[in-house]
């Protein structure tokens, strides 16, 4: 059974009427990556908050970080199975098979993460962003002791704190719209 065929329950922008920056924008996604992620889709309804969610998205996922690319993705994933986010759990479950080449990986994530053989570095940045997701009033200074104890530095704690707290934020637009990830996520690297 397919999912639904829809970006979002609103009126999609059409991808026309953008602006030059945006239309371009949009072009090396499909030059990159074969096609435009709905998630951009979605925000294009919003094109300055398009071009802000891009600009956070990259120097969150992208940027300098002692998180590696792999452990921002499983964080991602990890907070998005806390939160039940479909779109988030698809596309960025295919970017942990991608990045870790390993098929499985993306679904442990989703499901389960503590059922992954992980090492104990990343067992602890994951159940960091798990706490921080479901009982963030929680979070104390042995918290984050645990993470300094693994090797993180108070840079990448913060960054822990802040790809976990994007992807709350961005669950939560998803849910609110209804969002659904490209189909191609869902038969890629497996």
């Amino acid at each position: 059974m397919p999912q639904p065929d829809h970006v979002t329950r609103l009126n999609d922008a059409e991808e026309a009427a953008l602006d030059d920056d945006l239309k371009a924008y949009f072009a090396k996604c499909h030059e990159k990556l074969g096609m435009v992620p709905n998630v951009l889709r979605a925000y294009a309804l919003r094109p300055e908050k398009l071009r802000m969610f891009s600009r956070m998205y990259n120097e969150l996922m992208l940027g300098e970080s002692g998180l590696s690319k792999l452990e921002r993705e499983m964080i991602a994933v990890a907070v998005s199975a806390a939160n039940r986010c479909y779109y988030c759990l698809v596309a960025h479950g295919q970017a942990v098979r991608a990045l870790s080449d390993d098929p499985e990986l993306g679904e442990m994530l989703a499901f389960n993460y503590r059922v992954a053989a992980l090492p104990p570095r990343q067992r602890a940045m994951l159940d960091f962003a798990w706490k921080l997701t479901v009982t963030p009033q929680d979070i104390a200074e042995t918290d984050r002791e645990g993470l300094r104890a693994e090797g993180f530095s108070d840079e990448d704690i913060f960054d822990i704190c802040d790809v976990a707290a994007f992807f709350n934020y961005t669950n939560r637009v998803a849910h609110g719209t209804d969002m659904m990830p490209n189909t191609e996520y869902h038969a890629m690297n497996r």
